[in-house]
């Protein structure tokens, strides 16, 4: 028997959640049609070998011979669909820390204006919280190196680093004559991937940006101040945004759709093979009491926040306010090739949700469409495209689906479809198709199990 450790991952762009597969070894007893089809591969990888060569040999300048295979690997991969590729070492380490959630660093949000590093907000409880780095300041050298000509990568990478380890950032402040030296020690940092407050006196809200280790985590605690701050009787619902979040683990998708079920399949994932099928099942315990459930989504809402989204509608456990969603149904395995080889990201299955429905390249539409009012200024750029445009995408059984706004307002009192959220829980819109509080209409007929 052959183990294989690998990744799980659900995101348009990345995410992995760690997991376990033991694969049987296949039998060697093979049909001529098989015998025939191994001719041809070996046929095939003799050419690749010969082109190889020829391009080793005779090329204008003398390549890298590692640089050729990663190209070659990298080739074979993206040519499968969108979303398999190959990463290198440190693409593979960074995808790492990214789904941890969890680093050495400094705790500051930063961005790239100008050429120079601009700090978005410091994240609470932080060496720069604590050393009162404030937002919009901007960082000008990090230990004596000038930050302009560096990528806004390789300047987030210069600033994390072993915890317990200095460095120094320059600092131009506006209302400051002089730039301000400051140094630093690297501590532990955790992503936030859940943002939260009061909407009003009587709402909790909480975003979700990303699905990594730290995200149900994140959830239930603020789960539990939303419900004493504001208290249990007065507390109407939470608004759930998933808008513009990408995706992530797998994992903490099944666990956050959890925390507001309970019972009920959660997702199904079917590979190649019918008994690669595995199927997702809701724990006893809705931490929200029943409480309603309003989710927004929109055309930036993909994977695992489609796994959610369509897992909290199928159950009719919350009401989907916003655009129709990405569209992206399938999963990711990261199967590391060895110490300083890598990873390859490979398509390994399609996901469903509850009812057996597949959104692959059509998205999740929502139960109340809400358009948001543009800026004409934006009004080119505030739709994603989705799966369905991607080249090479996994093709979808039935219409397929292109475009869904994804704008979202700066100002919240701009948001239309925070505002229909909002109305929707104080009852002053109602849903019809929604149960008023709860999992009552959870799905447990038969019929309605996704099949094999």
């Amino acid at each position: 028997m052959m183990r294989k450790t690998s990744v799980i991952l659900l995101s348009a762009a990345t995410g992995a959640a760690l997991t376990l597969f033991v694969t049987q070894p296949r039998s060697v007893l093979m049909g001529s049609s098989a015998r025939a089809a191994t001719s041809d591969t070996y046929r095939q990888l003799n050419l690749f070998g010969d082109v190889f060569e020829r391009v080793r040999s005779d090329y204008v300048e003398k390549p890298d011979d590692s640089k050729l295979v990663e190209s070659a690997i990298s080739g074979m991969l993206t040519g499968l669909d969108p979303h398999s590729s190959y990463m290198d070492a440190k693409s593979f380490r960074d995808m790492q820390v990214q789904t941890r959630g969890e680093f050495g660093g400094l705790g500051i949000e930063v961005t790239m204006e100008d050429g120079l590093i601009k700090v978005v907000s410091p994240i609470d409880d932080t060496p720069a919280s604590k050393a009162g780095i404030m937002a919009n300041d901007i960082i000008t050298n990090l230990d004596d190196e000038a930050v302009q000509g560096l990528t806004l990568n390789q300047a987030v990478e210069k600033m994390r680093g072993p915890v317990n380890t200095k460095i120094r950032l320059k600092i131009i402040r506006k209302g400051q004559d002089n730039p301000l030296d400051v140094t630093l020690v690297r501590d532990n940092i955790r992503v936030r991937s859940v943002r939260a407050r009061m909407e009003g006196d009587d709402i909790g809200y909480i975003r979700v940006t990303t699905f990594n280790e730290q995200t149900t985590e994140g959830l239930k605690r603020e789960i539990g101040n939303l419900t004493n701050q504001i208290g249990a009787d007065k507390l109407k619902g939470f608004i759930i945004d998933l808008r513009n979040n990408p995706g992530g683990l797998l994992e903490e998708a099944v666990t956050v759709s959890d925390t507001f079920l309970e019972r009920g399949e959660i997702v199904s994932t079917r590979g190649r093979n019918a008994e690669e099928t595995q199927r997702r099942a809701a724990h006893s315990g809705d931490l929200t009491k029943g409480k309603q459930i309003i989710v927004l989504i929109n055309g930036g809402s993909a994977s695992a926040s489609e796994i959610v989204a369509g897992a909290l509608q199928d159950h009719k456990r919350a009401t989907l306010v916003g655009t129709r969603s990405f569209g992206k149904g399938s999963v990711q395995t990261i199967i590391p090739l060895g110490s300083g080889n890598g990873a390859l990201r490979l398509t390994t299955a399609r996901y469903f949700t509850p009812s057996g429905k597949s959104i692959q390249a059509k998205g999740i539409v929502p139960d109340i469409e809400v358009l948001q009012d543009v800026p004409d200024e934006l009004k080119s750029r505030t739709d994603t495209k989705g799966e369905a445009s991607l080249r090479g995408h996994l093709k979808s059984e039935g219409d397929e689906k292109t475009g869904s706004q994804s704008y979202v307002p700066p100002d919240a009192k701009d948001d239309k479809a925070l505002k229909m959220a909002a109305d929707l829980l104080h009852g002053v819109k109602v849903n019809a198709a929604a149960p008023a509080t709860g999992d009552k209409a959870a799905i447990d007929k038969p019929g309605n199990k996704a099949a094999n």
